[in-house]
This record gives structure tokens, C-alpha cells and sequence, in this order.
């Protein structure tokens, strides 16, 4: 069933590549496991899927312990000032920096490990009360504070649209980021090397990728539906 799914998945971004004049060599498919067991990503692995979404720092520590740097794991999901510590040199790339004592708190942890930490700052695009995350105004001004710390490394920016049946909804949201992407790009900041657009997930990723993303993250398309209550 994975090797299926995720062989749909790469078939329905290379559509929306090539409906765009896109090649599908920019997108990263970005295979989100949390709440699924080892063995799952085995089969994922085996298919030829090597990048992994984690939300959960613990889960992040289980999996890593099993699999190490077998798997570029990706921490996307909100992030604990105190968890930190736990996913310096195990994670390529935290998606989820929401705010500046965030990143501060990156900032110390990786000087203590004498690391430089990639991160995308996480844009709330839509102003949803219930998201983390930037508002798109004061984006400019918080990539340039996380630039200035030198042992954190700015790669771009991440939203999460809001959930929605009609994908074409997002369409808006996906189109503003690119442009405050793009916009932050042309800035030329020190520290920032604005590469990686993380937008689009199950629901709605094909709408991202026409828009300009150059990251997907999909889980239920590719694994199935979660069971939450394996969680504590």
C-alpha cells in the first residue's frame, strides 16, 4: 500500500510540475510519520522515500535510536523551548520556529554543540487563532533577527493552510507566501539562503506545488489515517 500511495503522490507533483512548467526535481517529498511505527518507514525506505516529518520530539528520539541518519528526519511540528536539546544533530531541518525565544533557544543549544541548525521560520499566512506562527507582517523582521544569530541558519519559510475540503481555498494563502518568499529572497540577508517554501500537505499539496512550493508534507496519502490514542 505505501509503495503504491507514494507512487501517486510523485505522479500527482509531477503533474502539477509540468501544469506549471515546473521541473518535479524541486519538490521534496517530505513523508510525514508521526504516529507511525518503525516498520511503516521501513516500507517507505524501501520504496525509495528517504525525507520524514516528525511532530512529536519523543517520537523523533524512539525513531532516530532505530534508524539514525538511515532517514533525513524533519522536525514540522510545534516545538518546546525545553525539547530543544533533544533533536540538535538528529533532525536536517526544523520546519516549526514560530517565535524569537524559539530560535534563541536554538541558537544556544546548537553553540553548545558547536553546530550551525537549519530552520524555516512558520508563517500563520492565514491569521488562524488556533495556529502558531508569524503573521506575514512581521515576517521580514523576525528572519532578520534569526539571521543575526550565528549558529542558526535561516532556509526559508512554512505555513500550514487551513484544513479545508476545497483545496483551491488555499490557492490564496499558498501564493501570498511565495510572494513574501520571493520578496525575503530578493532582501539578500546575510545568514539567509531562502531555498526551501514548505507549503501543502494530503489535502491540498498538488494547489501548493502550482503555487511555487518547493517542499510537501504528506502523511494520511501516504501512510493512512493516524491513530492518535497511540499517543500519551
Amino acid at each position: 500500500m505505501i509503495r503504491e500511495n507514494l507512487a501517486e503522490v510523485r505522479s500527482n507533483i509531477a503533474k502539477a510540475c509540468e501544469k506549471v512548467g515546473r521541473e518535479p526535481s524541486e519538490v521534496t517529498l517530505l513523508a510525514v510519520s508521526k504516529t507511525k511505527p518503525v516498520e511503516m518507514i521501513r516500507e517507505a525506505m524501501a520504496a525509495g522515500q528517504r525525507a520524514f516529518g516528525e511532530n512529536y520530539v519523543q517520537e523523533i528520539e524512539e525513531k532516530y535510536a532505530v534508524l539514525g541518519d538511515n532517514a533525513d528526519w524533519h522536525m514540522i511540528g510545534h516545538l518546546q523551548r525545553n525539547k530543544v536539546k533533544y533533536i540538535i544533530g538528529k533532525v536536517s531541518l526544523i520546519h516549526s520556529v514560530d517565535s524569537l525565544r524559539l530560535a534563541e533557544q536554538i541558537q544556544k543549544e546548537a553553540e553548545k554543540h558547536s553546530v550551525t541548525v537549519r530552520v524555516l521560520l512558520e508563517v500563520n499566512v492565514a491569521n488562524e487563532e488556533s495556529k502558531w506562527g508569524f503573521t506575514p507582517d512581521e515576517t521580514v523582521e523576525a528572519v532578520k533577527a534569526v539571521a543575526a544569530m550565528p549558529n542558526v541558519h535561516v532556509c526559508g519559510l512554512m505555513t500550514s493552510a487551513p484544513i479545508t475540503e476545497d483545496a483551491e481555498s488555499n490557492r490564496v494563502y499558498f501564493r501570498q507566501l511565495r510572494k513574501l518568499f520571493d520578496d525575503i529572497k530578493a532582501m539578500n540577508i546575510e545568514n539567509v539562503d531562502m531555498q526551501v517554501l514548505s507549503m501543502g500537505m494530503t489535502g491540498d499539496y498538488t494547489v501548493a506545488v502550482e503555487e511555487g512550493s518547493t517542499l510537501v508534507r504528506v502523511g494520511t496519502g501516504i501512510f493512512g489515517a493516524r491513530d492518535y490514542s497511540k499517543l500519551q
